[in-house]
């Protein structure tokens, strides 16, 4: 049987903020299989922060795309076929297919999954990357101890909220902040012991108000103007894991005002801080089945919550992410390309 997958991609490179005319809805005829592969019916697609980065030029920690590429992204999928003895059809897998509704996979790349543990939509949420990133960096990095005290930005997106979570869990007082009335709302249902809104005026007073003992953990998924009202209330020998830096990925240039760094330097030998950037995959190796044995168990024991932001429909991949980097989602955004009944 021919199939043709429907496919995002990139039609021209954003300036500022991406538009509608940055991406381009194409079908294809799916090639053949080949030895090792699988093909792949995709259910759900994952849409990401730092999908932003990579439809630039220039040097990042991950190779951009070219124009014409498909976008990239994570994706649960049906196999439908396989000439491999790793996956078998029926099954449902964790893969990199990107904005498409069918793929051809290398299938030693997947991970397979069990529909009866959980809904399949986790795997690439809370029991996927989003959460392994919350539970690597804060627990690689953060390190978290009991009566300390973490703040975490982008609080309600569904690594800030997992991060805040584990927090809670290893004892930690948590301070989670997020923009608007609703989300911090939502904070508070989620156990934080304090909620910030970076939408309003006041928003150092807020941080000043929340942390009056300091910060021991900024957990950094932002930058800008949060960072700098968290940057001088960290304790002496702080840590700051930097996942992500969401307030510059439209930037078209350098941030106004004078050049912090030196100031940012003297706070870093002073407070004898730790600021390490990371990618989820550094801790792969090494921390992902302790990952998966933790996160399942706090997930059926209710330990954990999450919210997912679904949208049904490829086509309206572009909308989505655009209103996502624009801070319209709530929870872990994911396009519902097809039905997973």
């Amino acid at each position: 049987m021919t199939y043709t997958s429907r496919q995002v991609r990139l039609a021209s490179r954003p300036t500022g903020f991406p538009t509608a005319e940055n991406f381009s809805i194409e079908d294809h005829p799916v090639r053949p299989l080949e030895e090792g592969e699988a093909l792949l019916r995709t259910l759900y697609l994952s849409l990401d922060p730092y999908m932003r980065g990579r439809m630039n030029e220039g040097r990042s920690y991950a190779e951009h795309l070219q124009v014409g590429d498909i976008m990239l992204g994570g994706t649960v999928s049906e196999v439908i076929e396989s000439r491999s003895a790793e996956v078998t059809p029926g099954q449902i897998v964790v893969g990199g297919a990107g904005w498409q509704t069918f793929s051809v996979e290398a299938a030693a790349g997947l991970r397979v999954i069990d529909p009866d543990d959980a809904p399949i939509s986790t795997a690439l949420g809370v029991l996927g990357m989003t959460g392994f990133t919350a539970y690597s960096g804060l627990l690689a990095i953060g390190r978290p101890q009991a009566g300390e005290t973490l703040a975490v930005a982008a609080a309600t997106g569904p690594v800030g909220a997992t991060v805040g979570q584990i927090a809670k869990l290893k004892g930690m007082r948590t301070i989670g902040i997020a923009g608007g009335p609703e989300k911090v709302a939502y904070l508070r249902e989620l156990g934080f012991d304090a909620a910030v809104d970076h939408r309003r005026d006041d928003l150092a007073e807020q941080i000043a108000e929340a942390a009056p003992d300091g910060i021991d953990v900024y957990f950094e998924n932002v930058g800008g103007a949060v960072w700098e009202a968290v940057l001088p209330h960290l304790n002496l020998f702080g840590r700051v894991p930097v996942c992500g830096l969401a307030a510059n990925y439209n930037a078209t240039g350098a941030p106004a005002g004078p050049d912090r760094s030196q100031q940012l330097l003297q706070t870093v030998l002073n407070q004898s801080l730790t600021i390490r950037g990371f990618i989820q995959t550094e801790f792969q190796e090494t921390q992902f089945e302790s990952f998966l044995r933790d996160m399942g168990a706090w997930v059926r024991e209710g330990r954990i919550t999450y919210r997912e932001d679904i949208t049904d429909g490829l086509d309206n991949a572009p909308e989505t992410f655009i209103g996502m980097l624009s801070g319209k989602n709530f929870g872990k955004t994911l396009i519902r390309v097809a039905d997973d009944a």
